[in-house]
Protein backbone atom coordinates (compact mmCIF):
# COMPACT_ATOMS: atom_id res chain seq x y z
CA UNK A 1 0.00 0.00 0.00
CA UNK A 2 1.62 3.31 -0.99
CA UNK A 3 1.07 6.78 -0.59
CA UNK A 4 1.44 9.99 -2.98
CA UNK A 5 4.69 12.28 -2.32
CA UNK A 6 2.57 14.74 -0.62
CA UNK A 7 0.43 12.99 1.99
CA UNK A 8 -0.29 16.20 4.23
CA UNK A 9 -1.41 19.77 2.11
CA UNK A 10 1.45 21.71 1.53
CA UNK A 11 1.81 24.93 4.43
CA UNK A 12 2.97 28.41 3.67
CA UNK A 13 5.21 28.27 6.91
CA UNK A 14 6.36 31.46 8.57
CA UNK A 15 10.17 31.29 7.56
CA UNK A 16 13.66 33.08 7.63
CA UNK A 17 15.99 32.67 4.77
CA UNK A 18 19.51 33.06 5.21
CA UNK A 19 21.38 33.51 1.64
CA UNK A 20 24.45 32.62 2.86
CA UNK A 21 23.50 29.72 4.51
CA UNK A 22 25.29 27.74 6.97
CA UNK A 23 28.29 25.02 7.19
CA UNK A 24 27.59 21.95 8.96
CA UNK A 25 29.54 20.04 11.37
CA UNK A 26 30.37 16.99 8.56
CA UNK A 27 32.16 20.13 6.18
CA UNK A 28 29.21 20.46 3.94
CA UNK A 29 27.07 24.24 3.39
CA UNK A 30 23.60 24.55 3.12
CA UNK A 31 22.96 26.88 1.00
CA UNK A 32 20.30 29.03 1.58
CA UNK A 33 19.33 27.51 4.80
CA UNK A 34 15.54 28.34 5.69
CA UNK A 35 14.60 28.20 9.68
CA UNK A 36 10.97 27.94 9.85
CA UNK A 37 9.14 29.20 13.60
CA UNK A 38 6.53 30.33 15.46
CA UNK A 39 6.05 33.24 18.58
CA UNK A 40 3.59 33.53 20.81
CA UNK A 41 3.22 36.65 23.46
CA UNK A 42 5.84 39.74 22.89
CA UNK A 43 8.69 40.20 22.28
CA UNK A 44 9.60 43.36 24.82
CA UNK A 45 11.44 46.57 23.99
CA UNK A 46 15.16 45.13 25.85
CA UNK A 47 14.04 41.71 23.74
CA UNK A 48 14.93 39.94 27.23
CA UNK A 49 12.08 38.17 27.72
CA UNK A 50 12.25 35.65 24.82
CA UNK A 51 12.07 31.67 25.61
CA UNK A 52 13.03 29.11 23.30
CA UNK A 53 11.15 25.97 22.81
CA UNK A 54 13.10 22.89 21.30
CA UNK A 55 11.21 20.61 19.82
CA UNK A 56 11.52 16.64 20.44
CA UNK A 57 12.06 14.13 17.31
CA UNK A 58 8.88 14.58 15.67
CA UNK A 59 7.43 17.25 16.81
CA UNK A 60 7.63 20.52 15.22
CA UNK A 61 7.53 24.34 15.24
CA UNK A 62 3.81 24.23 16.14
CA UNK A 63 3.81 24.17 20.05
CA UNK A 64 1.44 26.25 21.19
CA UNK A 65 -1.59 26.39 18.22
CA UNK A 66 -3.81 24.12 16.10
CA UNK A 67 -1.50 22.09 13.94
CA UNK A 68 -1.68 23.40 10.49
CA UNK A 69 -1.88 19.52 8.90
CA UNK A 70 -3.72 17.53 11.48
CA UNK A 71 -5.88 19.94 13.39
CA UNK A 72 -4.71 19.10 16.57
CA UNK A 73 -3.51 21.42 19.77
CA UNK A 74 0.03 22.05 19.66
CA UNK A 75 2.02 19.48 21.31
CA UNK A 76 2.71 21.42 24.42
CA UNK A 77 -0.27 23.89 24.27
CA UNK A 78 -1.20 22.34 27.72
CA UNK A 79 1.92 24.82 29.25
CA UNK A 80 2.04 27.77 26.92
CA UNK A 81 -0.78 31.08 27.30
CA UNK A 82 -1.83 33.77 29.27
CA UNK A 83 -1.50 32.38 33.31
CA UNK A 84 -0.07 29.26 32.24
CA UNK A 85 3.66 28.14 33.41
CA UNK A 86 5.37 29.56 29.99
CA UNK A 87 2.94 32.96 30.48
CA UNK A 88 2.64 34.65 27.20
CA UNK A 89 1.44 37.75 28.76
CA UNK A 90 5.24 37.64 30.43
CA UNK A 91 7.59 35.84 27.82
CA UNK A 92 7.77 35.61 23.91
CA UNK A 93 7.73 31.96 23.37
CA UNK A 94 9.68 30.74 20.31
CA UNK A 95 9.96 27.25 18.42
CA UNK A 96 11.52 26.26 15.64
CA UNK A 97 11.39 23.83 12.97
CA UNK A 98 14.57 21.98 13.59
CA UNK A 99 17.32 21.53 10.30
CA UNK A 100 16.78 18.54 8.92
CA UNK A 101 13.22 18.64 9.56
CA UNK A 102 10.10 18.51 6.79
CA UNK A 103 7.82 21.06 8.38
CA UNK A 104 9.36 24.35 6.30
CA UNK A 105 12.72 24.28 7.76
CA UNK A 106 15.83 23.07 5.10
CA UNK A 107 15.86 19.44 4.74
CA UNK A 108 15.68 16.05 2.86
CA UNK A 109 12.12 17.35 1.63
CA UNK A 110 13.29 20.62 0.41
CA UNK A 111 14.27 21.31 -2.65
CA UNK A 112 18.32 20.54 -3.45
CA UNK A 113 20.92 23.30 -4.32
CA UNK A 114 23.88 23.32 -5.13
CA UNK A 115 27.62 24.82 -3.69
CA UNK A 116 26.01 28.46 -5.26
CA UNK A 117 22.66 28.43 -3.77
CA UNK A 118 20.65 27.44 -7.04
CA UNK A 119 17.71 25.08 -7.38
CA UNK A 120 18.37 21.80 -8.70
CA UNK A 121 14.64 20.94 -9.29
CA UNK A 122 14.42 17.69 -6.98
CA UNK A 123 14.24 17.06 -3.39
CA UNK A 124 17.36 16.67 -1.22
CA UNK A 125 16.12 13.12 -0.47
CA UNK A 126 18.95 11.13 1.03
CA UNK A 127 21.69 13.39 -0.51
CA UNK A 128 21.19 15.79 2.78
CA UNK A 129 24.15 16.00 4.77
CA UNK A 130 24.23 14.44 8.12
CA UNK A 131 23.40 16.97 10.74
CA UNK A 132 23.98 16.96 14.24
CA UNK A 133 22.27 18.13 17.12
CA UNK A 134 24.87 21.35 16.90
CA UNK A 135 23.76 22.32 13.90
CA UNK A 136 20.37 22.16 14.45
CA UNK A 137 21.32 24.86 17.58
CA UNK A 138 23.57 27.04 15.59
CA UNK A 139 20.46 27.54 13.06
CA UNK A 140 18.42 28.46 15.62
CA UNK A 141 21.29 30.82 16.82
CA UNK A 142 21.44 32.51 13.29
CA UNK A 143 17.12 32.89 13.95
CA UNK A 144 17.89 34.33 17.28
CA UNK A 145 20.58 36.86 15.58
CA UNK A 146 18.42 37.79 13.04
CA UNK A 147 15.49 38.74 15.34
CA UNK A 148 18.09 40.83 17.59
CA UNK A 149 17.47 38.26 20.17
CA UNK A 150 20.99 38.60 22.35
CA UNK A 151 20.87 36.72 25.61
CA UNK A 152 16.93 34.12 25.57
CA UNK A 153 16.11 33.96 28.99
CA UNK A 154 15.71 30.11 28.69
CA UNK A 155 15.91 27.41 26.50
CA UNK A 156 13.56 24.45 27.68
CA UNK A 157 13.07 21.08 26.01
CA UNK A 158 12.31 17.48 26.61
CA UNK A 159 13.95 14.05 24.86
CA UNK A 160 16.01 15.41 21.48
CA UNK A 161 14.58 18.81 22.62
CA UNK A 162 16.63 18.84 25.70
CA UNK A 163 19.58 17.73 24.01
CA UNK A 164 19.36 20.94 22.43
CA UNK A 165 19.05 22.46 25.55
CA UNK A 166 22.21 20.98 26.19
CA UNK A 167 23.93 22.16 23.37
CA UNK A 168 22.95 25.50 23.94
CA UNK A 169 24.37 25.69 27.35
CA UNK A 170 27.61 24.64 26.26
CA UNK A 171 28.27 26.01 22.71
CA UNK A 172 26.71 29.35 23.84
CA UNK A 173 26.52 29.90 27.37
CA UNK A 174 26.28 33.70 27.09
CA UNK A 175 23.15 33.51 25.37
CA UNK A 176 21.48 31.06 28.05
CA UNK A 177 20.28 32.86 30.82
CA UNK A 178 18.41 29.94 32.17
CA UNK A 179 18.50 26.14 30.48
CA UNK A 180 15.21 23.32 31.44
CA UNK A 181 16.65 20.23 29.89
CA UNK A 182 13.56 17.57 30.31
CA UNK A 183 13.70 13.59 30.09
CA UNK A 184 16.92 13.61 28.47
CA UNK A 185 20.67 12.48 28.49
CA UNK A 186 23.88 13.84 27.31
CA UNK A 187 24.35 11.01 25.06
CA UNK A 188 21.90 8.42 22.79
CA UNK A 189 22.44 5.23 24.77
CA UNK A 190 23.24 1.92 22.82
CA UNK A 191 19.17 0.45 23.25
CA UNK A 192 18.08 4.21 21.89
CA UNK A 193 20.03 3.65 19.08
CA UNK A 194 18.79 0.25 18.42
CA UNK A 195 15.37 0.77 18.80
CA UNK A 196 16.03 3.86 15.95
CA UNK A 197 17.72 1.20 13.58
CA UNK A 198 14.76 -0.90 13.84
CA UNK A 199 12.40 2.23 12.42
CA UNK A 200 14.84 2.75 9.77
CA UNK A 201 15.08 -0.82 8.39
CA UNK A 202 11.30 -0.63 8.62
CA UNK A 203 11.39 2.61 6.28
CA UNK A 204 14.43 0.81 4.27
CA UNK A 205 12.60 -2.43 3.40
CA UNK A 206 9.28 -1.08 2.42
CA UNK A 207 8.95 -1.77 -1.28
CA UNK A 208 7.90 2.25 -1.75
CA UNK A 209 11.54 2.93 -0.51
CA UNK A 210 13.19 3.16 -3.70
CA UNK A 211 16.89 4.02 -2.27
CA UNK A 212 15.01 6.98 -0.67
CA UNK A 213 14.31 8.73 -4.12
CA UNK A 214 10.18 7.68 -3.52
CA UNK A 215 9.54 11.32 -4.76
CA UNK A 216 9.94 9.97 -8.54
CA UNK A 217 7.33 7.52 -8.39
CA UNK A 218 4.71 9.89 -6.70
CA UNK A 219 4.71 7.85 -3.70
CA UNK A 220 6.46 7.36 -0.26
CA UNK A 221 7.99 3.84 2.25
CA UNK A 222 3.85 4.64 4.16
CA UNK A 223 4.16 1.05 5.37
CA UNK A 224 7.72 1.20 6.70
CA UNK A 225 7.62 4.79 8.07
CA UNK A 226 4.32 3.39 9.81
CA UNK A 227 5.92 0.91 11.70
CA UNK A 228 8.94 3.07 12.45
CA UNK A 229 6.32 5.43 14.77
CA UNK A 230 4.61 2.57 15.90
CA UNK A 231 7.87 1.18 17.64
CA UNK A 232 9.06 4.53 18.77
CA UNK A 233 5.60 5.07 20.11
CA UNK A 234 5.92 1.90 22.56
CA UNK A 235 9.34 3.57 24.07
CA UNK A 236 7.45 6.42 24.77
CA UNK A 237 4.86 4.73 27.00
CA UNK A 238 4.95 2.52 30.00
CA UNK A 239 4.18 -0.76 30.74
CA UNK A 240 1.64 0.90 33.19
CA UNK A 241 0.92 3.11 30.95
CA UNK A 242 -0.27 0.44 28.19
CA UNK A 243 -1.97 -1.41 30.78
CA UNK A 244 -4.19 1.34 32.45
CA UNK A 245 -5.11 2.51 28.79
CA UNK A 246 -5.88 -0.54 27.38
CA UNK A 247 -4.83 -3.68 29.12
CA UNK A 248 -6.05 -6.73 27.13
CA UNK A 249 -9.27 -5.54 26.06
CA UNK A 250 -10.19 -6.85 22.88
CA UNK A 251 -12.05 -5.45 20.03
CA UNK A 252 -15.23 -7.38 19.83
CA UNK A 253 -13.20 -10.35 17.90
CA UNK A 254 -14.94 -13.87 18.51
CA UNK A 255 -12.27 -15.97 17.06
CA UNK A 256 -8.35 -16.23 16.64
CA UNK A 257 -8.03 -14.18 13.66
CA UNK A 258 -4.75 -12.68 12.17
CA UNK A 259 -6.50 -10.91 9.73
CA UNK A 260 -7.09 -8.06 11.59
CA UNK A 261 -6.50 -6.11 14.57
CA UNK A 262 -7.96 -8.03 17.31
CA UNK A 263 -6.75 -5.71 21.03
CA UNK A 264 -7.26 -2.45 21.37
CA UNK A 265 -3.71 -1.58 22.20
CA UNK A 266 -3.27 -2.83 18.21
CA UNK A 267 -5.78 -0.55 17.27
CA UNK A 268 -3.95 2.19 18.56
CA UNK A 269 -0.39 1.73 17.58
CA UNK A 270 -1.38 1.74 14.38
CA UNK A 271 -4.07 4.90 13.78
CA UNK A 272 -0.32 6.48 15.70
CA UNK A 273 1.38 4.90 12.83
CA UNK A 274 -1.03 5.60 10.04
CA UNK A 275 -1.34 9.57 11.08
CA UNK A 276 2.27 10.26 11.50
CA UNK A 277 3.19 9.33 8.12
CA UNK A 278 0.26 12.09 6.62
CA UNK A 279 2.76 14.73 8.40
CA UNK A 280 5.92 13.55 8.36
CA UNK A 281 8.99 12.66 5.68
CA UNK A 282 10.62 9.53 5.76
CA UNK A 283 13.93 11.12 4.81
CA UNK A 284 13.67 13.87 7.40
CA UNK A 285 13.08 10.89 10.32
CA UNK A 286 16.55 8.95 8.77
CA UNK A 287 18.25 12.52 9.05
CA UNK A 288 16.96 13.16 12.68
CA UNK A 289 17.23 9.98 14.06
CA UNK A 290 21.00 10.07 13.33
CA UNK A 291 21.39 13.33 14.69
CA UNK A 292 19.99 12.29 18.11
CA UNK A 293 22.50 8.94 18.11
CA UNK A 294 25.47 10.80 16.84
CA UNK A 295 25.06 13.11 20.44
CA UNK A 296 27.37 12.59 23.06
CA UNK A 297 28.15 15.68 24.32
CA UNK A 298 31.38 14.05 26.83
CA UNK A 299 32.69 12.67 23.90
CA UNK A 300 33.09 16.07 22.30
CA UNK A 301 34.91 16.47 25.54
CA UNK A 302 37.74 14.30 26.02
CA UNK A 303 35.42 12.14 28.01
CA UNK A 304 34.85 14.65 30.76
CA UNK A 305 30.91 15.90 30.91
CA UNK A 306 31.80 18.08 33.37
CA UNK A 307 34.26 20.25 30.74
CA UNK A 308 31.56 21.37 28.68
CA UNK A 309 29.83 23.36 31.58
CA UNK A 310 33.03 24.35 32.79
CA UNK A 311 32.81 28.11 34.08
CA UNK A 312 29.05 28.34 32.66
CA UNK A 313 26.71 31.17 34.49
CA UNK A 314 23.66 29.31 33.10
CA UNK A 315 21.00 28.36 35.84
CA UNK A 316 19.59 24.87 35.37
CA UNK A 317 16.75 23.03 35.70
CA UNK A 318 16.40 19.32 34.92
CA UNK A 319 13.98 16.99 35.07
CA UNK A 320 12.98 13.63 34.81
CA UNK A 321 10.09 10.78 35.62
CA UNK A 322 10.25 8.05 37.40
CA UNK A 323 8.67 6.06 34.57
CA UNK A 324 10.92 6.84 31.62
CA UNK A 325 12.51 4.29 30.54
CA UNK A 326 13.79 5.94 27.57
CA UNK A 327 15.53 8.34 29.63
CA UNK A 328 16.06 7.10 32.66
CA UNK A 329 16.33 9.66 35.43
CA UNK A 330 19.87 7.90 35.89
CA UNK A 331 20.54 9.37 32.82
CA UNK A 332 19.80 13.29 34.47
CA UNK A 333 21.83 12.16 37.64
CA UNK A 334 24.71 11.45 35.81
CA UNK A 335 23.88 14.43 34.21
CA UNK A 336 23.71 16.79 37.65
CA UNK A 337 26.61 15.41 38.76
CA UNK A 338 28.92 16.82 35.66
CA UNK A 339 27.02 19.93 36.21
CA UNK A 340 27.54 19.99 40.18
CA UNK A 341 31.43 19.01 39.23
CA UNK A 342 31.02 22.27 36.93
CA UNK A 343 30.24 24.47 39.77
CA UNK A 344 26.83 25.32 37.93
CA UNK A 345 24.07 26.86 39.79
CA UNK A 346 21.69 23.20 39.30
CA UNK A 347 18.39 21.83 40.48
CA UNK A 348 17.03 18.57 40.30
CA UNK A 349 13.56 16.42 39.97
CA UNK A 350 12.47 13.54 39.97
CA UNK A 351 8.70 13.53 39.34
CA UNK A 352 6.63 10.30 39.90
CA UNK A 353 4.84 9.57 37.23
CA UNK A 354 3.13 5.90 35.86
CA UNK A 355 3.26 7.87 31.83
CA UNK A 356 6.59 7.07 30.44
CA UNK A 357 8.63 9.08 28.54
CA UNK A 358 5.78 11.21 27.41
CA UNK A 359 5.11 12.44 30.91
CA UNK A 360 6.70 15.25 30.17
CA UNK A 361 4.10 16.60 27.12
CA UNK A 362 1.10 15.47 29.55
CA UNK A 363 -1.04 16.55 32.07
CA UNK A 364 2.06 16.29 35.25
CA UNK A 365 0.65 19.38 37.41
CA UNK A 366 3.88 19.08 39.82
CA UNK A 367 5.91 19.13 37.14
CA UNK A 368 3.83 22.01 35.65
CA UNK A 369 4.47 23.77 38.58
CA UNK A 370 7.96 23.43 39.33
CA UNK A 371 8.96 24.58 35.59
CA UNK A 372 6.94 27.25 36.06
CA UNK A 373 8.92 28.64 39.29
CA UNK A 374 11.83 27.93 37.53
CA UNK A 375 10.89 30.62 34.96
CA UNK A 376 9.64 32.97 37.19
CA UNK A 377 12.36 32.91 38.90
CA UNK A 378 15.04 33.45 35.82
CA UNK A 379 12.72 36.17 34.86
CA UNK A 380 12.74 38.10 38.36
CA UNK A 381 16.00 37.51 38.14
CA UNK A 382 16.46 39.31 35.20
CA UNK A 383 13.97 42.08 35.74
CA UNK A 384 11.76 40.91 33.21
Amino acid sequence: MSAPIAPFPQVDHQRTLFADGMALDCGAVIRPMAVAWRGYGTLNAAKSNAILVCHALTGDQYVAEDHPVTGRPGWWANIIGPGRPLDTERYYILCANVLGGCMGSTGPREERTDEAGRGLGEPWGTDFPPVTIRDMVRAQRRLMDHLGIRRLLAVIGGSMGGMQVLEWAATFPEMVFGAAPIATAAYHSAQNIAFHEVGRAAIHSDPDWKGGRYWEDGRVPAQGLSVARMVAHITYLSEQALTRKFGRRLRGASALTFLEDVFEVESYLRHQGSTFVRRFDANSYLTITRAMDYFDMAEEHGGDLSAAFRGTRTRFFVASFSSDWLFPTADSRALVRALNAAAANVSFVEFQSDKGHDAFLLEEPEFHRALGGFLAGCADRLGV
